[in-house]
């Protein structure tokens, strides 16, 4: 379908091939209350607060400019950390999106002047030894080392300029700076350069290290731009180790570093959406399928020690380094794309919600004003929030001293929170996740206020603002059963309502509309792919989580608050949603009675 409508600052001038729908722009969309708002105002806070020469540092010192007198970062940003500067791209991307979802003028001006001093630092590479095009806090000379192999201390240093890349990407995109634009595609020359050079077998060697979503990023160059040579260089990166078994749908995800691999699938999506190539569609997809139905524990996230194990295995990895949360970012990244390829299914949405409300909702520090996250969610019983890798101490992410891949993600899921609640074509609008918002349809001149406690209470309402003929599609949740759709109060009849379906309301709107959508929750259990006995316990949507207890004893005390009590060795337990398990220890999984 060639139909499309664009609000972004910088359109692309390449029309998607296979897609049936669309996600608005973060600029039509915007939060009014509730838990997600105030995990994005947390992380606002941060992203205008920051110091943003310390984050330049290393930019400035490894391109031999001066460094202005800042302050030296630690944790993965230290001047002697392998991949430093990843992080800087995340905060491009957030201070991007910021400006996209609240035009907040501090977010856009420390975008647009950080991307002024990248460019200073990529003009001055004759004098500081590199290559024309390249940027960077670390030496080129890392990637003569990459390419023959001789790479150490576990640098990853296309992961690194992946990062930098997208972040300039979504400023040009987001805020339409051509200084981004331009300090991007001379970045993206240097990569088709040194590229282009390589053999086939040398770039499928190159790939054996982690390199972020390269193709998934040069895709998105060649979407803006039309040239392909950015879609040539985007696929030297398909990664035949691990597409060619993705195509034939195999399994052999056993053993691999989890979050290297999500990124190439979210490009290899792009790839199918640049070139209508349908092998790139069936690794998506495959991937998606394969990741969600045998790898993923019942909050959506992915991952022990970092990297998959066999399939099904999940109660045998329940640890304190579950579920890393980049794997569910990027997890949430692909199903954007997929769904736009199949709207009619609300798996996709089913597991978004599950994972976005499950994982990453809780993935914060609700008690820190700066929004700081947790690396990994364990799963362990008995387990903790504030778990980091051992290298950043085990806790909560901090302002300067830790800068993991798990914060940089984590500043961009915290600013674009309201991305995906609604989509649309040219006669349809989706409604696929609740939360309360405000959504401007402007190519319609239609206004959606969606109002709800959501999922504290089973309903929510949307007033329509505006007139014309156009469907809205609702997602029906596969967790629900008797799902009902009222208009101006009035129950509508003969529209289905099937749990994992959309249902479809089409009619003639008027200003004032309200629809109202109930939608019934029950306590229900999620057993452990490779071990029935052990299941996790959920309300509606949300898992719960306490200390031990059969499912059969669980307990709504409150109808204003998700507050529940469950009998545990003869003992009552307080039991409650999982993203509110902060400064406690938790169970999620239990061992269930007959």
């Amino acid at each position: 379908m060639a139909f499309m409508y664009i609000t972004l600052k910088v359109s692309p001038v390449v029309t998607e091939q296979g897609t049936s729908a669309y996600a608005f722009d973060l600029s039509q969309v915007s939060l009014t209350s509730g838990r997600f708002l105030e995990n994005q105002q947390r992380t606002l806070t941060y992203l205008k607060w920051v110091d943003v020469n310390r984050l330049l540092y290393n930019f400035r010192a490894n391109h031999k400019l001066s460094t202005n007198g800042a302050a030296k970062n630690g944790g993965w940003d230290a001047p002697d950390f392998p991949f430093r500067t990843h992080m800087q791209g995340h905060f491009l991307t957030a201070w991007a999106q910021c400006y996209a979802t609240t035009g907040d003028t501090t977010c856009r001006d420390r975008a647009k002047s950080f991307v002024a001093e990248l460019q200073k630092c990529q003009a001055n590479n004759a004098a500081a030894g590199f290559s024309t095009g390249y940027l960077s806090g670390f030496p080129e000379s890392d990637f003569s080392a990459l390419e023959a192999r001789t790479l150490s201390n576990g640098n990853v240093p296309y992961y690194a300029v992946h990062k930098t890349m997208a972040g300039l990407l979504d400023v040009w995109v987001h805020i339409g700076d051509t200084t981004a634009r331009d300090v991007l595609l001379a970045l993206a020359g240097w990569v088709n350069t040194r590229t282009g050079k390589l053999s086939t077998s040398q770039m499928q060697n190159l790939m054996g290290t982690e390199f972020g979503g390269m193709n998934e990023v040069l895709a998105n160059i060649y979407h803006q731009t039309g040239d392909k040579k950015w879609l040539t260089a985007a696929q030297r990166f398909d990664h035949a180790a691990v597409f060619d078994p993705l195509a034939s749908n195999q399994d052999k995800l056993n053993g691999l570093h989890a979050n290297t691999q999500v990124p190439k699938w979210i490009g290899a999506a792009r790839e199918f959406k640049a070139t209508g190539t349908t092998r790139y569609r069936d690794i998506a997809r495959n991937a998606w399928d394969i990741t969600v139905k045998a790898h993923s524990y019942a909050i959506g996230g992915n991952s022990q020690a970092e990297h998959f194990h066999e399939p099904n295995g999940i109660a045998s990895y329940l640890t304190t380094d579950t579920a890393e949360a980049c794997n569910s970012y990027n997890m949430l990244k692909l199903t954007r794309e997929l769904w736009t390829l199949n709207p009619s299914s609300t798996t996709y949405f089913d597991f978004y919600e599950r994972t976005l409300m499950n994982h990453l909702l809780g993935q914060q520090n609700p008690a820190d004003s700066h929004g700081h996250i947790t690396y990994f969610t364990p799963l362990i019983p008995g387990g903790k929030r504030g778990v980091g890798p051992a290298w950043g101490g085990g806790t909560w992410s901090t302002d300067y001293d830790s800068f993991w891949c798990c914060q940089g993600t984590g500043i961009e899921t915290n600013t674009k929170l309201m991305d995906s609640i609604y989509g649309y074509d040219n006669s349809t609008l989706f409604v696929n996740l609740f939360t309360p918002s405000v959504l401007k349809w402007t190519q319609r001149s239609v206004t959606i206020t969606q109002t709800t406690t959501f999922p504290v209470s089973d309903t929510t309402t949307l007033k329509v603002e505006g007139v014309g003929d156009w469907a809205m599609n609702i997602r029906i949740p596969s967790w629900t059963s008797n799902a009902e759709i009222s208009i101006n109060g009035q129950k509508v009849t003969g529209v289905s309502t099937t749990p994992g379906s959309y249902a479809r309301v089409s009619r003639t709107w008027t200003s004032g509309d309200v629809v109202t959508i109930r939608l019934p929750m029950s306590i229900r259990t999620i057993a452990a792919n490779d071990k029935s006995g052990v299941a996790a316990v959920a309300f509606g949507p949300v898992v719960l989580s306490g200390n031990y207890g059969s499912s059969a004893s669980v307990k709504r005390t409150s109808d204003s608050s998700l507050d529940f009590t469950a009998s545990a060795n003869g003992q009552n337990i307080k039991m409650g949603p999982f993203y509110d398990a902060q400064g406690f220890n938790y169970n999620v999984y239990w061992t269930m009675a007959s």
